[in-house]
């Protein structure tokens, strides 16, 4: 009923856009953000040997993109970059807090999954402020503001029995982080029983925050199938979920996502809410393309049981 409306064009983005000699095969899962009236995405992409990098791309009317000749400068010679990301950093979404732009992503590595931040001012130089969360925690989303004097994010613990399930934690300083307490269960997700994980960065409503989050299940022999969701939080306690969608909002059906590196998958790490209230969903498909849908933003309010929403 409340479905997201694909771009027509879609893909937006493949390896082939990349610049020639770059080896990109993949990019998927990348973070978008409006900056200065222009586009920016921080996107996921991966060569022939699964090395993955963060590289900017931008758009001045968010469906036609242009890399940049090479992709962003991390500190690949710092130890403790080295030993706890070892070349596989992904999935980063771009938050504007506090005049800059920080990007909070997963760093992998044979001590298992962690949260690394980056923080920008131009999307050209980059600071990493280092890894902020203990193993084993991945797919944080930082708010757009503080809630009640600390930073915000959510997150999924990767293994133990908080796995599958979405949190939220909270920060003096955007690099310790405690204070954790669970959002939404996967259980409780009817089309996500395997597990769920927050998505795009909240969007702040008056009706509360407005956060896209994937749900997975398992089918048939160990077949995942991601899905998106929607569900509304409150505005000081963003771990009471106070609306929330009982279908989901996007599931693979076309080509694009059903085939590829991973097959059955959309999975959105951006979101881009226009003047005009229509928002800009940034997605991967299947592992191996960019894509985007769009919807009103008054419809997923909707959706989370927001009777005919003011935005």
């Amino acid at each position: 009923m409340f479905q997201l409306k694909r771009y027509p064009g879609n893909p937006v983005l493949t390896g082939k856009d990349f610049p020639e000699g770059s080896g990109i095969r993949r990019v998927f899962n990348s973070g978008v953000i409006k900056a200065g009236g222009r586009y920016v995405m921080a996107c996921r992409v991966e060569d022939a040997a699964l090395r993955n990098r963060i590289w900017i791309a931008e758009s001045d009317d968010g469906l036609r993109w242009v890399p940049r000749p090479g992709p962003a400068e991390l500190p690949h010679d710092d130890p403790d970059f080295a030993e706890y990301t070892a070349g596989m950093y992904y999935d980063p979404r771009i938050t504007y807090l506090d005049g800059r732009y920080y990007l909070m992503h997963a760093a992998h590595s044979s001590h298992g999954c962690r949260l690394s931040l980056l923080s920008t001012s131009d999307f050209s130089r980059f600071e990493w402020l280092g890894h902020v969360s203990a193993p084993d925690n991945r797919n944080g989303a930082l708010f757009p503001e503080k809630i009640n004097g600390l930073y915000a994010r959510l997150e999924r613990p990767n293994t133990g029995g908080a796995f599958g399930d979405m949190w939220v934690s909270y920060s003096p300083d955007l690099i310790f982080w405690g204070k954790a307490r669970c959002v939404l269960r996967n259980r409780d997700v009817r089309w996500a029983w395997t597990k769920i994980g927050p998505g795009a960065v909240p969007i702040r409503t008056e009706h509360g925050w407005l956060t896209i989050f994937h749900g997975v299940r398992t089918q048939c022999a160990q077949h995942y199938v991601y899905q998106l969701g929607v569900c509304l939080l409150a505005l000081d306690d963003p771990s009471r979920v106070i609306g929330r969608s009982e279908e989901a909002i996007l599931e693979p059906e076309e080509q694009y996502e059903l085939v590829g590196q991973t097959p059955s998958v959309v999975f959105t790490s951006g979101a881009v809410l226009e003047d005009d209230g229509e928002l800009k969903v940034y997605y991967g498909g299947a592992d191996t393309v960019q894509c985007l849908a769009t919807i009103r933003i008054e419809r997923l309010l909707e959706a989370c049981g927001v009777a005919s929403p003011r935005v």
